[in-house]
């Protein structure tokens, strides 16, 4: 036994739209990820896809706007990673659900929240495909200064995550 291969799945991402990725290990996953993205924000359109790792091993989806549902089941059928979660979000932010995503029971990880550009790495064996990690955004081109620290601060209150 071995991994059979390990490949670089480009995760689309419409713009506008925030993507969360993610482990969980239950078929309930994706009612109770829809609660908890209901509770959060009033206006939050999503669309959830979830792996099953046994039993009929579907993908199981539910969302409040076709178009993010549609995106999720393709994208995670791109993965096809048992337990794996993939959650498109519009008229929110991750920092707005996470601690919301992160609270249902049956949650393991998330490896990605973003709107940047994703990769997700996985490898193949012959069980099945799991997710080693992910490539979010691009590598730094430096280290910020003392006015890439002032324009920091001054847009985090500007937008009104910090005071």
């Amino acid at each position: 036994m071995g991994i059979k291969k390990i490949e670089i799945v480009q995760i689309e991402i419409p713009k506008d739209t925030n993507v969360i990725i993610g482990q969980a290990h239950f078929i309930k996953t994706v009612e109770d990820i829809y609660e908890a993205l209901m509770n959060s924000l009033p206006n939050i359109k999503f669309g959830i896809a979830f792996c099953e790792a046994s039993g009929k091993r579907l993908i199981r989806y539910d969302g409040n706007d076709d178009e993010l549902t549609k995106l999720a089941i393709e994208q995670a059928k791109k993965i096809g990673a048992g337990h794996t979660f993939i959650i498109y979000i519009k008229n929110a932010y991750p920092i707005n659900v996470l601690k919301y995503i992160k609270e249902v029971p049956e949650v393991i990880r998330i490896f990605a929240a973003t709107a940047n550009p994703l990769q997700v790495i996985v490898a193949e064996t012959e069980q099945g495909r799991g997710i080693l990690g992910v490539i979010d955004g691009n590598s730094p081109l430096g280290i910020e200064d003392e006015e890439n620290k002032k324009e920091r601060y001054e847009f985090l209150r500007k937008i009104g995550y910090k005071k």
